[in-house]
């Protein structure tokens, strides 16, 4: 079977030409050896126009094409100047096409910048564009209404986290793409583009000559997934007319890439966040669900972690993790007519059996496979009833949906308070967080297109044997998702994702064999990076929903934030107020103008006349469905028969027709990706180039003194990082012994079982929380995990004790202080065997073995500064100390009745 390649665009680099009455697009490569040609009509007032002939020029062909335009568009023979051809505009890139009153524009990209590399393939943020109208001024029909759509329009700043790739498919996941390259692919579907006899320049191939074989690869080109295509109705006029070169599909959301230098070893960290298009809006004005199950600020998050030392995607090593944030899917919205900060939730429609649930998590199951995990962050105690609303309405709704599932791929809920958690002192949020985070990502797995390394089996990890997913011949593949949510799926749930991102974080550098166990610790480089990566993610994610940057980051969960970020999360809060009171409903104007939701016409009210937008996303409203879905089978055909895989990943003969196939040469341009990333073609500078310039972790954030640990799992203080991870210029010892706490743990958390149990007993008690809690709390201890280096620890008990005593450890003792503890230590010694004599038989063995035995040192028969007498011990306690020592041998008796009373006891007390 012919290996197959993705198809890079031969359209990169554009050039608008003009004439009265016609536009030319020429686009070309990025080596500009192949050029297609656009005509554009501007005789056209109100229609759209445009023939592509689909023939491919090269440069010589394309100039002498020009010469005769410019030649036959002059008025005079021998005239040179406006009357000709003339050069409008270079871009690199179609928006899209888009029409109000009057007639059409076109949006071009003219600025770009480039974000990521992925397995060579570059990912670029729009930077700047221009938007264009096509008709001629002769035959246009003004309307006093239009330039107020075009300011409207403009509000969608499309140079604010737009992105786009001429090879890579950012609307699906890694996981997809590297899928479909393995997937078979149909001969009856392959498409013969390049053949010898029609271009001879397009399929060269140097031993065709000599009767050599002709190695052939499968060109794929897939359609994007659309839920995540933010110009596909902008593109959907010509979609059909032009060749596939010319579309371009943007996505919105972020997009950010770090290197993590492990002993020089490069290894790429990149995040990708894809913003749904659908029911998409600003905070207060998108809430929950519309009829055809799509959820308000809904983000797909991956993190693609990759060795950089290889770049193909057949011989590199690639691994991906996936996970989801969305409002509640329900029918519920807020009332903003009133002034207040938190507007009162409403349930806006009656919804018994769960029937926009069942939409919702449809699309789930065919895009991510089972289990899908719901982790709800809301509030369950309130004194006045308010996100209380939304966990009463959605843990119903699963159990109904659940009943009808096969129990193997039921939906999993999990209900935790987090903000509860945030105001107690003596628990700690990301214990908590991390502990769930495990629990997920051992049931979801992840994607790695590698099988295991052989250090696997030299250091086997017991919770690498315990992990989900579906094992494949080449890796791994994740099945299921983790759905977060809090009421506004901006604070706590970045931060909840933040900590499950770290977990598979640990998996993945650990099945790429860069790690000997699956565990990452805080302060360290590489998580450093890693939060620096989320925290971006979350501010950027923030600001398109909610008006203004993240207000709780990881670091007010941890603790230890400095208290000049006190007064910026103030004034986030203020400038989120103000966006949601002022300047929300403007941007909710030009989201739904630029989706194409609303689409102008002269016999249909103006948009900022519409009273509300619930009638342009709730489109039942307008018109009854006549095909209503089953409310017991409520997925859609064929998604059970392959679950837990996803239906969106199985070769099967609907999924197969989305995809199209192209049978090219080997070293065809269409499919080279050493050309097309490297550019031999083209004098670069190494300085320039984007590897060198994004972050590093070795430049940023390893300390610049000498003798220090390079490896980016090293826990180091924050005052010897590079970059310093307080912000804020004074650095008190007080926020320097907080940081160093971050390790403390407070007492064990239960588990997710225990969690998803108990999330509806407590819902009825309104009592004060920290009082509560500190009814039944017990003294938090400073617990150091065992990963930290012997030398963190002395550090910080030598700075903590000389802060208190005010004594330098560092100096030795005096020769008389050091007699006086050796024989300190001996008479110790001397009693700690006396008791091991005394308490167990067990260990009489052992302490015949020792050569310090306990001797007599004194004739007084009782107790004295010379000599302690045994202790009596009974028998009760002696089986105590007995049945402790067994345990330790791996021989645990069974508890007995009041043992596990004890125990169910402590555990409602500490934690129900």
């Amino acid at each position: 079977m012919p290996l197959s390649a993705a198809v890079i665009s031969g359209v990169q680099k554009l050039v608008l030409y003009e004439t009265r009455a016609r536009y030319f697009l020429v686009g070309s490569n990025h080596a500009q050896t192949k050029h297609r040609v656009l005509k554009i009509d501007r005789t056209e007032p109100k229609d759209l126009a445009i023939i592509d002939d689909k023939h491919v020029y090269n440069q010589q062909e394309v100039r002498e094409l020009l010469g005769r335009l410019d030649l036959g568009n002059r008025t005079k023979m021998g005239q040179k100047g406006s009357s000709g051809l003339s050069r409008a505009v270079s871009a690199y890139g179609i928006v899209g096409f888009v029409r109000f009153l009057e007639g059409y524009y076109i949006v071009l990209i003219t600025k770009r910048r480039k974000m990521a590399d992925i397995g060579g393939h570059s990912i670029y943020k729009i930077e700047d564009t221009n938007m264009i109208y096509i008709p001629n001024d002769s035959v246009r029909v003004t309307h006093p209404d239009e330039a107020r759509y075009v300011r409207i329009f403009q509000n969608v700043d499309l140079s604010s986290n737009f992105y786009f790739s001429y090879s890579y498919d950012l609307s699906h996941s890694l996981q997809y793409n590297l899928t479909l390259l393995h997937s078979p692919c149909d001969p009856g579907t392959v498409e013969e583009v390049h053949t010898r006899s029609s271009r001879q320049q397009d399929s060269f191939d140097i031993f065709e000559d000599e009767g050599l074989p002709t190695q052939v690869f499968h060109g794929l080109q897939s359609e994007p997934y659309a839920k995540y295509v933010w110009n596909g109705k902008l593109l959907e006029r010509v979609k059909d007319t032009v060749h596939p070169d010319w579309l371009m599909y943007i996505i919105h959301g972020f997009c950010g890439q770090s290197k993590l230098l492990i002993y020089g070893r490069p290894v790429h960290v990149t995040l990708i966040a894809r913003r749904s298009s659908k029911f998409a809006g600003t905070r207060f004005l998108k809430r929950g669900a519309n009829c055809e199950g799509d959820v308000a600020n809904e983000v797909e998050t991956e993190q693609i972690i990759h060795d950089a030392s290889v770049m193909s995607f057949t011989a590199g090593s690639y691994s991906s993790y996936v996970q989801v944030r969305g409002s509640v899917p329900l029918y519920w919205s807020q009332d903003i007519s009133t002034m207040m900060p938190k507007p009162p939730i409403r349930l806006d429609q009656a919804d018994p059996y769960a029937h926009v649930a069942a939409l919702h998590f449809d699309q789930m199951l065919q895009r991510f496979g089972s289990p899908i995990i719901i982790l709800n962050l809301v509030k369950k105690r309130e004194k006045r009833k308010h996100e209380k609303i939304l966990s009463e309405e959605l843990f119903p709704a699963v159990i109904n949906l659940n009943q009808f599932l096969p129990p193997e791929h039921c939906i999993d809920y999990i209900a935790w308070d987090m903000a509860r958690y945030t105001k107690s002192k003596l628990y700690n949020v990301l214990d908590r967080l991390s502990m769930i985070a495990e629990n997920v990502v051992k049931r979801t797995g992840f994607f790695i297109n590698r099988s295991d390394f052989f250090c696997h089996t030299l250091r086997p990890d017991e919770r690498w044997g315990d992990l989900g997913g579906s094992l494949t011949s080449s890796g791994r593949v994740q099945t299921g998702v983790l759905r977060t949510n809090c009421v506004d799926c901006l604070d706590r749930t970045n931060t909840a994702q933040f900590m499950v991102g770290k977990c598979a974080l640990a998996y993945q550098l650990y099945a790429l064999g860069m790690i000997d166990k699956p565990k990452l610790q805080f302060d360290t480089d590489c998580v450093r990076l890693f939060e620096e990566l989320y925290e971006d993610h979350g501010d950027t994610l923030s600001l398109q929903y909610g008006g203004s940057q993240l207000v709780h980051r990881v670091k007010t969960y941890r603790k230890i934030a400095p208290w000049t970020q006190h007064s910026k999360d103030i004034m986030q809060t203020l400038s989120r107020y103000y966006s949601n009171a002022f300047s929300d409903a403007d941007r909710q104007d030009a989201i739904n103008l630029f989706l194409q939701v609303y689409q102008p016409s002269e016999s249909k009210p103006h948009l900022w006349e519409l009273p509300t937008d619930f009638y342009l996303h709730q489109r039942n409203s307008m018109a009854l469905t006549h095909d209503r879905r089953s409310y017991t089978y409520w997925w859609s055909e064929g998604i059970l028969s392959y679950l837990p895989l996803p239906y969106d990943e199985v070769p099967c003969e609907e999924n197969m027709k989305k995809v199209g196939v192209r049978r090219v040469n080997r070293y065809d341009e269409s499919i080279d990706t050493y050309t097309e990333f490297f550019k031999p073609y083209e004098l670069t500078s190494f300085d320039d180039t984007f590897c060198i310039a994004m972050t590093n972790s070795a430049r940023e954030l390893m300390p610049k003194t000498v003798g220090v640990d390079p490896s980016p799992f090293t826990v180091r203080k924050p005052e010897e990082t590079g970059k310093s991870a307080v912000i804020g210029a004074k650095s008190s010892k007080e926020e320097t012994v907080v940081q160093r706490k971050t390790a403390a743990s407070a007492p064990p958390p239960p588990s997710e079982e225990q969690i998803s149990s108990s999330s509806e007993d407590d819902s009825e008690d309104d009592r004060d929380d920290d009082g509560s809690v500190s009814q039944r709390s017990t003294p938090v201890k400073l617990l150091t995990e065992s990963g930290e280096s012997v030398r963190t620890q002395e550090d910080f008990l030598q700075q903590s004790m000389r802060e208190t005593y005010g004594l330098n450890l560092a100096a030795l003792p005096a020769e008389e202080d050091m007699l006086i503890y050796e024989s300190y230590c001996t008479t110790v010694t001397n009693i700690q065997l006396n008791y091991l004599f005394y308490f167990s038989p067990l260990l009489l063995s052992l302490s015949l073995s020792l050569s310090l035995l306990s001797v007599p040192v004194s004739c007084f028969a009782t107790d004295s500064i010379y000599e302690v007498s045994s202790p009596q011990v009974d028998k009760d306690n002696r089986e105590v100390f007995e049945g402790h020592v067994l345990t330790g041998l791996g021989q645990v008796r069974s508890l007995c009745r009041e043992d596990i009373l004890m125990y169910r006891e402590y555990i409602k007390n500490r934690y129900m």
